[in-house]
């Protein structure tokens, strides 16, 4: 087994960290920059960094706290929200990301995983897909969670991958938010579809969610959470030593 990872994910909206659950009732919680800050130096293998509300008020992602958000910290990070063009890829990956997560700009032009794969590496490229169970299927939602692509959703992340996206993130929105536990019907739906690196997001409520997350999915390569990180109910560095304990394989600080 692969070392596991695990991703603080920052939902930003006006300039601050926040969070809600199943995508709506969004309270602030933090500076973005400083969150980053104490993640970067207290375990974290990776930071995600989400305008949360770029694509749905159609506007460019904010630059200027991206900027100083990478400038404070010494882990990749991976950043979405407003990215429909290589222009937005290039803007992005200037202020300092190292991956780029398209979501609604490759709804609707699909076109744009295979240019920017192209222009600077699959690895570059996340797919995250905002998933929903409608009548018994798993359905694509764009825009934050908002709207209803109407697509059926595995099919749609093994097309992206197909593309040149070169990990997925998939987002439960049934799971968001709840802390009941991350999706794992949907999560081994999508590790059996690609075999590309895929990270759960969505649900974690406690340690024991992520150990039953990499016990019962092996293929899953990281966790990424955020509310049960940004308020302390779970550190860090107590989860990798309890991951360590149940033989996961982890980075620890």
């Amino acid at each position: 087994m692969i070392t596991k990872r695990i991703i603080p994910c920052l939902d930003v909206r006006d300039g601050r960290v926040v969070k809600g659950v199943n995508f709506e009732g969004l309270a602030d919680v933090s500076s973005p920059v400083s969150l980053a800050e104490y993640y970067s130096k207290n375990g974290a293998d990776e930071l995600v960094f989400y305008d949360i509300t770029a694509s749905a008020e159609g506007r460019r992602l904010f630059t200027d706290i991206l900027t100083e958000v990478a400038s404070k910290i010494f882990i990749p990070l991976t950043v979405g929200g407003g990215i429909n063009t290589l222009d937005d890829f290039e803007r992005v990956l200037g202020c300092g990301a190292d991956k780029v997560s398209v979501n609604s700009g490759a709804i609707r032009n699909p076109s744009l995983i295979s240019e920017a794969a192209k222009r600077y590496g699959d690895q570059c490229v996340v797919i995250s897909a905002d998933v929903k169970r409608v009548d018994g299927t798993f359905r694509v939602f764009a825009k934050g969670g908002r709207e209803n692509t109407g697509m059926e959703a595995i099919s749609w992340i093994r097309h992206c991958v197909d593309l040149g996206a070169g990990e997925v993130v998939l987002n439960s929105i049934d799971t968001d938010g709840v802390k009941g536990g991350f999706d794992l019907e949907m999560l081994a739906a999508v590790c059996d579809a690609v075999s590309v690196p895929v990270i759960a997001s969505g649900g974690a409520g406690k340690m024991e969610d992520f150990i039953t997350l990499f016990g019962t999915l092996p293929k899953v390569d990281a966790g990424l959470a955020a509310s049960i990180f940004h308020f302390g109910e779970v550190k860090i560095s107590d989860l990798k030593k309890e991951m360590k304990k149940a033989g996961i394989p982890a980075r620890l600080v």
